[in-house]
């Protein structure tokens, strides 16, 4: 592409952004805090899912000292059900720091927006280009999708040289003018038109230099990636309930151990959860050992509950829970006894809010 060609490409496309950009919540303000919420929430989160939580959040956490101060599993309730909750708990630790160290404001640097918890390449280069017209070009999925497109580039967009040579494109393209704005176009671009499948190129601003579109490649283009292979994980799970319909929650677990696919803690991410033991193929067994460890009888009350189906990244979890009547809750160090009704109050993975509900029916 030409000098030429250059500024038309960037002219049409930033032209085509003014005009037909989704009116999104985070696009109302360059303020550097609302900038970086929305870009960690929209981390592995469509943007219909996300807009809710982004204004419940900002709501009770309008600045980073607010964030900062809050209690954690405060900052984890408000996020409960976008899943993925390191970046909450990154979010938090970015915050303090940043209160501590850059007076309450997000930093301007590349280097030290970097050193946050949470900031990498791609979401330092997007807070500081729309925040503070920074020249740093993104690159995300979107984004790759559309320079493969538009080079027609073959292969695995994620191998590390094929990343790297596609931030150098990203880079040329920049509009240094309008950082901030180029970076949205080029993404909302490849969520709204250039889209994985059924790419709408009669409708896209730039198809005239797209090669994948002139070759017919635009459905071959980028190639899939192979998925990891599916691994599955069996829980046994009690839901103890007194007469008064009061339940028994464990405190969030420790950090989940490395290598473990059938790990509890990674499973209900850390969060207020039921007493859940892996299974295997022993469901019966690990029901036993459950009602043992804690110390209760009540196996003559266990009543089994419909199996559900969870998935955690590449795990695929069926959990058998039981609804267990018991007169007395089991006594458990730092364990909350909560009404059955209100477990979904708390800062809960989406696991446990689906057990609950089972449990409710």
């Amino acid at each position: 592409m030409n000098g030429i060609q250059l500024r038309e490409f960037r002219k049409l496309l930033l032209a085509w952004y003014r005009e037909f950009q989704r009116p999104l919540p985070w696009r109302k303000s360059h303020d550097p805090y609302r900038v970086w919420i929305s870009e960690i929430m929209l981390q592995q989160t469509r943007v219909a899912a996300a807009i809710p939580y982004y204004e419940r959040f900002l709501e009770r956490f309008p600045d980073v000292r607010a964030l900062a101060e809050a209690p954690p599993e405060e900052v984890l309730r408000l996020w409960s059900g976008l899943g993925y909750y390191s970046r909450a708990r990154n979010l938090q630790k970015a915050a303090q720091q940043i209160a501590s160290a850059h007076h309450g404001t997000f930093p301007r640097s590349w280097e030290e927006a970097g050193a946050l918890p949470g900031i990498g390449d791609y979401t330092a280069a997007a807070i500081l280009s729309i925040a503070y017209g920074k020249e740093y070009a993104v690159l995300d999925g979107n984004v790759a999708r559309v320079l493969a497109r538009l080079g027609a580039i073959r292969g695995d967009l994620r191998e590390a040289n094929r990343w790297r040579a596609l931030q150098r494109t990203a880079e040329t393209l920049l509009d240094t003018a309008a950082p901030g704005d180029w970076n949205q176009a080029m993404m909302e671009l490849g969520a709204t038109v250039c889209t994985p499948r059924g790419p709408l190129c009669k409708l896209c601003p730039i198809s005239r230099f797209c090669k994948a579109r002139k070759l017919g490649l635009t459905g071959a283009i980028p190639e899939k990636r192979r998925k990891r292979t599916a691994v599955e994980v069996t829980l046994v799970t009690a839901i103890f309930l007194n007469p008064r319909g009061e339940t028994l929650l464990l405190a969030p677990p420790s950090s989940p151990r490395k290598n473990e696919t059938d790990d509890v803690p990674a499973l209900v991410s850390r969060m207020w959860h039921f007493p859940t033991l892996p299974a295997a193929e022993d469901v019966a067994g690990a029901l036993k050992k459950l009602v043992r460890r804690f110390r209760t009888a009540g196996k003559e009350s266990a009543h089994p509950l419909c199996k559900l189906r969870h998935t955690v990244t590449y795990r695929k979890v069926s959990i058998f829970p039981f609804r267990i009547l018991i007169r007395k809750l089991p006594r458990v160090s730092g364990a909350k006894e909560i009404a059955l009704s209100e477990v979904s109050s708390l800062s809960v993975s989406n696991l446990t809010r689906k057990i609950a509900s089972a449990a409710l029916k």
